[in-house]
């Protein structure tokens, strides 16, 4: 069976329309002719969405009972029983109650795929995975229902439906979105215009990407390798050379003046990745890039022109910008370069040359030494000089049993045999001994340095040529193992050294001092230069023009002229050695260092600022939600006490008795609401502040629990109370327990289902109290069981009639302000269950404990 096609209709907040296009994409499919069916449509109260239902077939859904409540869900079962071409299926990113066959919606989705059945279904774009957590920064609201990219991605048609913040807004001032009592506040918070705008720019940004997949896909199916010019792609070649900022900021400003175009910084390394830039010259260029709103890149290639073409045409890059040649005009004569090949090889790519101030200067090479160490070579020699005669003397011996071109073969065996014992310089001394030493002893006219055949002073050449070849390449041999026994040294501990400031488990500090030991210095310091400080050349050694970031070992170096070796970060930034002169092999090692030293430091203090502003952005996000949760629920009982009052103030009106009594009680229990309200607030602002007072005293529980029961009102006449007898007193502030146990007993009763009352019971284990209140409503899921202690949450958001959300945010701080915990847990058979633990008080603890024990309380709250 062919598996059925997935459309998404992808929008950027609720209520720009996607439900609506849903359904009218479905009644244009059925008025011509196909059969569509609606497998699960939320309509939200809205009316015009109603109105698009209607007339529409409607699969029955599948009602489900999950802790004492009933819920419907899609029924999978039913869809591909009905088996039609097209199923209309809301909410692609909905978690199935607990218990049904799929935890998510888009798995019930991918089994009706699978049945051969197109699906129609919605998405918004905070419900990507990958964007979860940028959309809880932006908005502050954590998204718990999410759907894999990969999911959406794979649909063979996705439309984004579009709304301007300002249309979304009026929409939902008019009442086409939410409830008139949810407007103002998700006005003021969600569905802000700033919001709004960045969540439109996620889902355009996001749809595009995918929309440069499909093109991509396309080209890669129909094998198409030439660039298509759709989107503006600048690619930027860097050689890890001081012309490298030209390039990029020039590369920049061709991207900038192309509206949405893309930037890519690309370095190509050597493929035996011996050689290459300074790492840290490449992460100075990669933060640059990544500043202009570019991306970095390293490819590895030996065909510098051909790596760098083939990264342009995987880009689908337009514009390919390259550095003029720095090498001298005799090197151009001699070789064309990569700029000219790149130039010949790009087809429809635009290639830019961009002078700059480097040009025709001349690689910089750094110095290389030989490839054996000088006590090797010293063994060469030793070889060379005493092997030498010692053969010539043996061969003297055996003349006239063996021919000079067995003495040839002889001699450059020993010459291999010198070469890989001391290399080159050795080797190159034993080939002119050994041809010495062949034309006088060996080759006729013997004891005279002339040679009297012409075949003879061939072989004499040959075996000086072959004898030199030898040597260089065993001298190379040996010099590219050194070398890359060394890179592989560094690049370990240089990943080493990134891993460890990328996990964030390295300072500045722990940096230097790996520095400082794995080089053996006496001292290392990172300078940084004073802001105030003047760039001039003459004052670089000047130690009032910079200050210590970082040091560790001895006397740490005031400035760069007082150490033994420097490594510039960057303009600011400079990482001074002091103890022995690294080598010039130790140089690239050094600048990987500093650069991620320098990252370090950055990390380091972004840190620190980040730390000091979470109290501010807490604070910001209190005052938010405060200013949110309290829009309606200080203005209603106001509202109300306000309309009793004037009613009781009319003249026009003769009030009877009962109708006098009724108003003035819908006064009192407004105050009250308000009065409470307010002094949740209070409290809450103390608890914040920690500056709430706690008088701690022994606390029966067969005193304290009834009045608590008494202090919900009417409400808590059918709670339960089950105390124990001997249960020991609890130690806790009465006023405070109360008022933690009046929430939440009235929170229990709200959700308890009728006829299954809540039970307040109470126990102890070991040298604590718990009293727990229990009930049989449908319970807090387990990813939400850390929200609801948040302040100003309510979870589910049912009404607007049940306070601001306070109540276990409130009741946890006053517990643990007087020591004890605040938890959920599952009642057995459904339900929740709090469990509020205090520490016990026995009769005999003598009043120092007591005391000790309400200190320990106020250190854990300072200020209480």
């Amino acid at each position: 069976m062919a598996r059925g096609r997935l459309r998404v209709y992808l929008g950027a907040a609720p209520g720009v329309g996607k439900t609506y296009a849903m359904l009218g994409e479905g009644r244009r499919r059925r008025e011509r002719g196909t059969d569509v069916v609606i497998g699960f449509v939320e309509c939200h109260g809205r009316p015009r969405t109603v109105e698009l239902v209607e007339g529409l077939e409607t699969v029955p859904r599948k009602t489900m009972e999950y802790r004492g409540a009933n819920f419907t869900e899609l029924d999978v079962d039913a869809v591909i029983a009905r088996a039609p071409r097209v199923a209309l299926i809301d909410e692609l990113a909905h978690t199935n109650v607990p218990g049904s066959r799929n935890t998510k919606r888009w798995q019930d989705i991918e089994e009706i795929l699978a049945a051969g059945i197109t699906v129609i279904t919605t998405v918004n774009i905070q419900h990507l995975d990958s964007l979860n957590d940028v959309v809880e920064q932006i908005t502050g609201v954590p998204q718990r229902e999410t759907v894999p990219d990969e999911v959406v991605r794979r649909a063979d048609q996705v439309e984004l439906v579009d709304m301007t913040p300002e249309a979304l807004r009026r929409r939902m001032a008019h009442g086409n979105v939410y409830q008139a009592e949810k407007i103002d506040a998700a006005l003021s918070n969600y569905f802000r215009v700033g919001n709004l705008t960045a969540l439109r720019e996620l889902a355009l940004l996001w749809l595009a990407d995918k929309v440069d997949d499909q093109l991509d896909r396309y080209r890669a199916d129909h094998r198409i390798s030439r660039t298509w010019e759709a989107r503006e792609r600048v690619v930027v070649a860097l050689t890890g050379g001081p012309e490298g900022d030209t390039l990029i900021r020039r590369a920049a400003r061709i991207a900038d003046r192309a509206k949405g175009a893309d930037l890519f910084a690309v370095h190509v390394t050597a493929g035996d990745g011996l050689t290459g830039a300074s790492p840290a010259e490449l992460a100075r260029r990669r933060a640059l890039v990544e500043s202009l709103g570019g991306t970095y890149h390293q490819v590895v290639g030996d065909d510098i022109p051909q790596a760098l073409l083939d990264f342009a045409r995987g880009v689908n890059a337009t514009q390919l910008v390259l550095g003029a040649s720095r090498r001298g005009r005799f090197a151009q004569i001699l070789s064309r370069g990569v700029g000219v090949t790149t130039t010949a090889m790009s087809g429809a790519i635009d290639v830019h040359m961009v002078t700059h101030e480097e040009a025709g200067r001349g690689r910089r090479r750094s110095p290389r030494g030989g490839g054996l160490t000088w006590t090797r070579q010293g063994v060469g020699f030793g070889l060379a000089v005493a092997g030498l005669p010692l053969l010539t003397l043996l061969l003297a011996n055996l003349r006239g049993r063996l021919s000079l071109a067995s003495d040839i073969l002889l001699f450059l065996v020993a010459v291999v045999a010198v070469a890989l014992a001391g290399g080159r310089y050795a080797a190159l001394f034993a080939a002119v001994s050994g041809s010495l030493l062949l034309n006088y002893y060996f080759t006729p006219p013997i004891h005279r340095f002339t040679i009297g055949e012409w075949e003879n002073a061939l072989a004499l050449a040959a075996f000086v040529l072959v004898a030199v070849a030898v040597s260089v390449v065993v001298d190379s041999a040996a010099r590219r193992t050194r070398e890359a026994a060394r890179a592989g040294a560094d690049a370990a501990m240089v990943s080493n050294l990134a891993g460890s400031v990328l996990r964030g488990e390295s300072t500045p500090g722990d940096l230097l001092e790996r520095l400082r030991v794995a080089f053996g210095l006496d001292s290392v310091t990172l300078l940084e230069r004073r802001p105030d400080a003047p760039m001039t050349p003459g004052r670089q050694g000047d130690p009032g023009c910079w200050r210590i970031a970082a040091t560790v070992g001895g006397d740490p170096c005031r400035s760069p002229d007082e150490g033994a070796a420097e490594v510039a970060v960057d303009d600011d930034l400079s990482l001074v050695l002091r103890g022995r002169t690294p080598s010039a092999a130790d140089q690239r090692v050094l600048e990987a260092f500093a650069a991620q030293a320098g990252l370090a430091l950055r990390q380091h203090r972004l840190a620190e600022e980040a730390e000091q502003a979470r109290p501010l952005a807490a604070a910001d996000r209190m005052r938010s939600a405060l200013l949110a949760a309290v829009s309606h629920d200080l203005r209603s009982p106001l509202s109300s006490a306000k309309a009793a009052v004037e009613s009781l103030r009319t003249g026009d009106v003769a009030w009877t008795a009962g109708e006098r009594d009724e108003l003035l009680a819908t006064a009192d229990e407004s105050l009250e609401r308000l009065a409470r309200l307010v002094a949740n607030l209070l409290d809450m602002s103390r608890l914040q502040a920690g500056l709430l007072g706690v008088a701690a005293q022994p606390v029966a529980a067969e005193e304290i629990v009834p009045r608590a029961v008494a202090g919900v009102g009417p409400a808590g006449e059918g709670v339960r109370v089950r105390i124990p007898a001997g249960l020991p007193d609890a130690l806790a502030d009465p006023a405070l327990l109360e008022r933690v146990l009046v929430n939440l007993v009235a929170n229990a009763v709200r959700y308890a289902p009728p006829g299954r009352p809540v039970l307040v019971a109470a126990s102890a284990l070991a040298d604590r109290v718990e009293l727990r209140v229990i009930d049989r409503g449908p319970g807090i899921p387990d990813a939400d069981r850390g929200r609801v202690f948040l302040p100003f949450q309510r979870l589910g958001d049912h009404d607007n009639d049940t306070g601001v959300g306070l109540g276990l945010a409130l009741s946890r701080g006053l517990v643990e302000a007087m020591g004890g915990t605040l938890d959920p847990d599952d009642t057995p058979g459904g339900g929740l269950t709090m469990i509020v633990t205090l520490p016990a008080y026995t009769p005999d603890l003598a009043d120092p404990v007591l005391t000790s024990h309400l200190d320990a309380v106020r250190e854990r709250r300072p200020g209480a």
